[in-house]
């Protein structure tokens, strides 16, 4: 595991959170703050999974 699939998969759990706190008090622009940082986290977890597999081609 290297260093972005660790960090994408706590920022998609910390956006899942942050959409739910949002959702909790009625905040939209939180909601959407987490939704967007739940995409980037998976983005960069993909990224990293294709790192590790790159680096077990070599």
């Amino acid at each position: 595991m290297n260093k972005d699939q660790v960090k994408g998969a706590i920022k998609d759990a910390a956006g899942k959170v942050q959409e739910k706190a949002g959702e909790a008090v009625g905040n939209t622009d939180q909601q959407d703050k987490g939704v967007v940082n739940q995409v980037e986290g998976k983005v960069q977890k993909a990224y990293g999974d294709v790192k590790e597999v790159l680096k077990g081609n070599k």
